[in-house]
């Protein structure tokens, strides 16, 4: 009869459980992974049509672009900042979205353009009062001032030029002018040299970056506003 060397039988279970634990993920053994802060808000940022781009944890210019868009939506502080306040209306029930919002008030009646420049928002706006189309934009309110302005050639210059250039190195491609003397909508600027725009689509809505006057749009935008603003429609730039 053989004995039981229980020193031996101890050593060969520890081998094995060893053996277990390597073989398991540590990923698995330390449970689903917590989404962060900043995930969470891009996942309801993207969710609100905020445009946050990808969801990867990282408080870049995109997500703090999509942040300015969300604050400026609720007239909060725009200042990129995930802050307590931003947070809580987040996440409220009542957060409206980014990409539609209505036609602000006192912006007169009829077929018209209305431009925010708090919101950094641009509407196209029926015959009946409601919005045909909208966009973000990018412009400066140092050189654009509020009130009620038309399409028409000013100084000289064309009302309405498909590709209209900055005379140095860009295109300003569906140019619609409405105010003295090279103010307009349009396509942001493009490198002549390769076709490349000057900044990406997902930075109109905020003021992370400023233009020279005009207002600057995306492509698809761009080629609305040029089929709606026909030379003598109204152009309503207000602060609010």
């Amino acid at each position: 009869m053989r004995k039981c060397h229980l020193p031996a039988l101890i050593s060969l279970l520890a081998g094995a459980l060893l053996c277990l634990v390597v073989l398991v993920p540590s990923a698995a053994l330390a449970g689903p992974r917590v989404e962060s802060r900043v995930e969470r808000a891009q996942h309801q940022l993207n969710t609100l049509g905020c445009n946050a781009g990808q969801v990867d944890g990282h408080l870049g210019e995109r997500t703090r672009s999509a942040v300015v868009r969300f604050q400026s939506r609720h007239r909060l502080k725009q200042d990129g900042r995930l802050d307590q306040t931003t947070w809580k209306r987040l996440f409220a029930e009542a957060a409206q979205r980014c990409d539609t919002r209505p036609v602000p008030g006192h912006t007169g009646r009829g077929r018209r353009v209305v431009i925010s420049q708090r919101q950094n928002w641009v509407w196209l706006v029926g015959r009946d009062g409601r919005a045909i189309a909208q966009s973000g934009m990018v412009d400066n309110p140092a050189v654009l001032h509020p009130g009620t302005k038309r399409v028409g050639s000013y100084c000289g210059r064309g009302a309405r030029i498909r590709r209209n250039t900055d005379g140095h190195g860009l295109w300003l491609e569906q140019f619609v002018r409405f105010a003295p003397c090279g103010i307009g909508f349009h396509r942001i600027p493009t490198y002549k040299a390769n076709g490349r725009q000057i900044h990406a689509d997902w930075l109109v809505g905020t003021d992370l970056q400023v233009s020279h006057g005009c207002i600057r749009v995306p492509r698809p935008f761009s080629i609305r506003v040029w089929q709606f603003a026909n030379v003598g429609t109204q152009v309503r730039v207000v602060r609010g």
